[in-house]
Order: C-alpha cells, then structure tokens, then sequence
C-alpha cells in the first residue's frame, strides 16, 4: 500500500498511525483489518501495518522492518512488553501487560488480574489477530480465563460490534480479590469498570498517600470522583477520616466492601454528584487538609474542550477553597485532549478567582505499565499534580 510524502514522514519519525488523506493507493478487494506492506511514492518500505477500512487512521504500523508479522514476532512483542514491566517493577498481580500503542500494539490492550486477563480489541486488525494473539498471552502466562472487554463505544467508529465474551478457559470468574496498589480490591471482569479495575493510578494512590503525610494535623481528607476507593482506602493510614464521594450507587458498595475487606473503618462514602457535593461543603464552610480529583474524562474529543475547562475549573476552584492552610490538592485529569499545560492554567485560574497561592509539588502521570513513547504523544493521557495550598 502506498502512501504520501505526509504520511512516510510521520511514519519515518515512528508515529503509527497513517491517515486516509494520506492513502494513495489501496488494493482492491483488501480484506478489512489486513496486514499490509506499505511504501512510501518511491517504493522504498516503511513495515507493516493493520488496514481499517472504515477509521480515519487507515494504517496502524505493528512493525517498521519489512518483514512479516509472524507468531514468533508476536512471542518477541510480549516478551518485550514483560521486560519492560519487570524492569519497572510493575510484576503484578495486577497490571496492565499490554498497553495498545505505548507497547508499539496498536488497538490492543492487556490486563492481567492474577490468573485472569481481560482484553481489548479496537481495530479490524486486532479483532483479525486476536485468536493468535491470545494463544500466545495464555502460553507465556498461563492464565486460566481470558475475557474480552469489547463493549466499548469507540469500536463502533471501526464497524465493530460491542460485547463481552469469554474467549479462553473457564466462563468469566466471579468478582474475586487482588490486590491493586497496597490494598485488595474485588474485580468484576464482566460488570467492572474498564476491564474490571482502573490499574492507571496505582502508583498515583501511593503518592498521594506519601504526601496527606506532610498535611497539617489533624488531616481530613476528600476523595471526590471515587470511584470504588482507590485513593481512599491509600490515604486511610495516613489521615484521621475520608469522605469518599462517588455519584454511582453500584461503585459506592464496592467501595464499602473493599474497605471492610481491608479493615478499614474511617473512610466515610457519600453518594452524591461530585460537582454538587463540592458545593455543598463550599456553603457549609466545611476544611479538608488533602482534597483528591479524580474525574472521568470531561473531553472526550477536541470539540468539548471549552466545556470540559470550564468544569475543571469549577472542581479545582470549589477544592483550593475548603483546603486549609497548608493543605495538598491531588487533581487530576485523564483526557487526552486537555493537556498538562491546560490543566496547570486551569489551576492558576482558579487559585487566582480564590485569592489563594499554590505550591507545585509533583507533576505525575500514568503507571509505569502503562509506557508512554515520545514518539506518540497520544499515549500520555493521564495527569496528576500534587499542590500545597499557601
């Protein structure tokens, strides 16, 4: 398949994707979700790449030699991945193996839970190569059930359907325990969030338990956009109370369950809007010494930007104002399309409407299973800054 001079340069600086604008040539009857062999206007290779027919990225590059993509690639592929999770210290039991384009896998992405992993596939190509690529995850594993998390709106943009499937070994499991982070979680691989559990934050909880350490004493804390308590039950052992507030009734009693499942007894939930609740604790002139944020994604493309600064402001704003003195703002934001530069002006905004100072303390991202390539800025999509308020 060829491709333009735009197209070549990008993939030339090993970004994977290639745009449709950017096709010259497409063969006929190409099969969607084949692997092509693409060259540049002159003919001179650029590797091998998974055809969407439907996505406007047309190409995702698996490999840059020009050679194919066999089993034995695939068997080196995961292996570098593993490597580069024990180089990191990121061994399990929960983690993420496979990291879609940050582990150069484009549309495929891995988590293993214990025994178990929950996979996706989010291109033609992927859902085409799945069958092999699962043979070698349970090879070199040795998991015992692998389910297919697919019941993700973005696959409809590929012309795939959505659904969740057992695609190895025994039906899903029951949600059952593992540990993620320093403390044991119940997993639901079919009805959980994501695959089951958000891995992303694991060692975002640790930090922000190290730094509600450093907070003025007494220290009361606020885990808003809780989800099951990631972040609540970290901060338990550093702090008097958590008020965890979580909107969904289903990941409130997950969140209850977790922290009797882990003993712990001052983690207080509130079901309530995230937005709302910060307004009430605003009137009631209520003071935390460490407010987590932890949203979920307010823009999902370009176009809802303006929208989502205006609500990112607006939790910030309502946070700098029920910390004390001294007091740590753990804020963070996991879309893509909001960049950390946005993200710290939105801060700036909302501690100069406030009459406050911050301090930065620590610029944080995503867990190291979760490799960002310079190469593909769009593999970094988490952000977390830790601040002290003045």
């Amino acid at each position: 398949m060829t491709v333009a001079p735009a197209g070549a340069r990008r993939a030339l600086r090993r970004h994977p994707w290639i745009y449709r604008s950017d096709v010259r040539e497409v063969p006929e009857k190409l099969e969607n979700g084949a692997v092509v062999r693409v060259v540049d206007e002159r003919g001179r290779p650029l590797g091998r790449a998974g055809w969407s027919a439907r996505s406007k990225i047309s190409l995702r590059f698996f490999r840059w030699e020009d050679e194919p993509v066999d089993r034995a690639f695939w068997e080196a592929r995961l292996e570098d991945a593993l490597e580069r999770r024990r180089a990191c210290g990121s061994t399990g039991p929960a983690r993420r193996v496979v990291f879609a384009e940050g582990d150069e896998w484009p549309g495929f992405v891995v988590d293993q839970y214990g025994d178990s992993l929950a996979v996706q596939t989010l291109t033609p190509a992927a859902e085409r190569l799945a069958p092999r690529w699962v043979e070698v995850l349970v090879e070199r594993l040795g998991s015992r059930s692998v389910v297919a998390r697919n019941d993700l709106k973005v696959r409809e943009l590929e012309g795939l359907p959505r659904g969740i499937e057992t695609w190895h070994g025994d039906p899903p499991p029951e949600p059952f325990p593992v540990v993620i982070g320093d403390h044991e979680f119940v997993v639901d691989l079919v009805g959980g969030q994501k695959t089951g559990a958000y891995l992303d934050q694991q060692e975002n909880y640790r930090a922000a338990a190290r730094w509600a350490a450093t907070a003025p004493e007494p220290r009361r804390a606020l885990d808003v956009f809780a989800g099951e308590g990631g972040f609540a039950l970290h901060l338990s052992a550093t702090v008097e109370s958590v008020e965890a507030v979580e909107t969904s009734a289903e990941a409130v009693a997950r969140g209850v369950a977790n922290a009797a499942r882990n003993g712990v007894t001052n983690v207080v939930w509130t079901t309530a809007n995230g937005f709302d609740r910060l307004n009430e604790l605003d009137v009631e002139g209520a003071r935390f010494d460490l407010v987590v944020l932890d949203p979920p994604a307010f823009a999902k493309n370009r176009k809802s930007v303006p929208g989502a600064r205006r609500g990112y402001k607006e939790i910030n704003l309502r946070a700098l104002k029920i910390l004390s003195p001294g007091g740590i703002l753990v804020t963070c934001s996991c879309s893509y399309h909001l960049d950390r530069a946005m993200l710290l002006e939105i801060v700036a905004d909302a501690a100069g409407d406030v009459g406050k100072t911050v301090e930065l303390l620590e610029i944080r991202t995503q867990a190291a299973d979760h490799p960002i390539l310079v190469n593909v800025p769009e593999t970094e999509y988490l952000k977390c800054l830790v601040m002290r308020v003045r």
